[in-house]
């Protein structure tokens, strides 16, 4: 790599290309629960446990899979409780543009997870990993939203269009009777 001793015109380094087209996909799978507290009052919703236990395949990274799960989880809770794009009736305008109108959960609003792993390696690739990324986000909404609605299950609730926010489940919980 000094480039002592080469040919005339040869550049000193080192360079290699691969490609890997793998014969199938992967699948990962696996389940996540939720207890979630309604406040009868006010309609606020309080998660208060969430389990998830995911299979990845080989983890190749505890810490970097947990992360991956809880930011997905973190995600989903919002999309479940407090995000809304939100446009003027009149002129089309969206109102909430900037994170100062368009909540996000804070750190507060997010429980501790509790998060588990199984490995089923994959055959499709030499280090059997399968895909972690998403595995929290696509699943932790729907968690939510079932959590909310098994709580609801005894007045006749079957479903409440996302977010659940707590003025929608106040006037959800009137309608039906309430707690």
């Amino acid at each position: 790599y000094l480039a002592w001793d080469l040919p005339p015109g040869m550049e000193p380094g080192l360079e290699a290309t691969s490609f890997f087209d793998p014969p199938n996909f992967t699948f990962p799978f696996g389940t996540h629960a939720c207890l979630v507290e309604v406040d009868g009052e006010t309609g606020d919703i309080k998660v208060l446990k969430y389990v998830a236990v995911d299979d990845c395949g080989k983890v190749l990274n505890p810490l970097l899979a947990e992360g991956q799960i809880h930011g997905g989880v973190a995600q989903g809770i919002g999309q479940a409780l407090y995000e809304e794009a939100i446009y003027d009736s009149q002129s089309g305008q969206l109102l909430t543009g900037s994170l100062m109108d368009y909540n996000v959960p804070k750190a507060s609003q997010i429980p501790w997870f509790i998060t588990e792993f199984t490995e089923t390696p994959t055959t499709v690739n030499p280090l059997g990993a399968k895909g972690i990324g998403e595995a929290g986000t696509i699943v932790g909404s729907a968690t939510i939203a079932n959590g909310v609605i098994d709580a609801l299950a005894h007045l006749d609730v079957a479903h409440i269009d996302m977010p659940l926010k707590p003025e929608k489940i106040f006037h959800v919980l009137r309608e039906k009777g309430g707690l």
